[in-house]
């Protein structure tokens, strides 16, 4: 198919308020589902966005473990949004561009886009083409807002944890039937 970029929005900055008990088994799952040795088997390399440092540390620490090993793979990149907010993201975007105005390094009036993308955690990969909503639900949930511009959206009432290849197919079937124009008319881009 040619997919290079698969992100996941794994766990959310809200997904915080849950209760204990259920963050806890949620981190263990969380653990138990990233297999290196798929990865490499794969040629799959392996990124995290969003605020790790909330993570516990041993899942913090097993995933860096797995980035790192896989960061010569050059197949897909199976990226994973985990405590991550777009509002958050924003935000952390803005503090660095504040400080680096504030030190000087940065005039404001070169705070163009290419700016804002350059200090975002998705810095290293591109807009998504497609962003696919499981659960019935017709919103973003906070989730890749400023890069998802000219995404084209699907959604879908398939639960994420039933969500199957014959689900993703139809998400591609509909996503190949639209027609990106990105601000044009079809008659620019015919």
């Amino acid at each position: 198919m040619g997919i290079k970029f698969l992100t996941l929005y794994t766990f959310s900055t809200e997904n915080w308020n849950r209760p204990t008990d259920e963050i806890a088994a949620l981190m263990s799952l969380l653990i138990d589902s990233v297999e290196e040795e798929t990865f490499m088997k794969n040629n799959i390399s392996f990124r995290i966005i969003g605020d790790i440092e909330k993570l516990p540390a041993s899942v913090r620490e097993r995933l860096q473990q797995c980035v790192s090993h896989t960061a010569n793979n050059t197949g897909m990149c199976l990226v994973l949004a985990l405590s991550y907010s777009s509002r958050w993201e924003l935000t952390d975007a803005m503090k660095k561009i504040a400080a680096q105005v504030q030190k000087g390094e940065l005039k404001p009036e070169d705070i163009d886009c290419d700016c804002i993308n350059r200090h975002l955690s998705t810095h290293f990969m591109p807009d998504p083409d497609l962003l696919i909503r499981t659960g019935g639900e017709i919103r973003l949930s906070n989730y890749l807002l400023w890069q998802s511009a000219y995404s084209e959206l699907y959604f879908c009432d398939t639960f994420w944890p039933d969500f199957r290849k014959e689900e993703f197919h139809k998400a591609i079937l509909d996503y190949q039937q639209r027609e990106r124009r990105f601000g044009k008319t079809s008659e620019q881009i015919s």
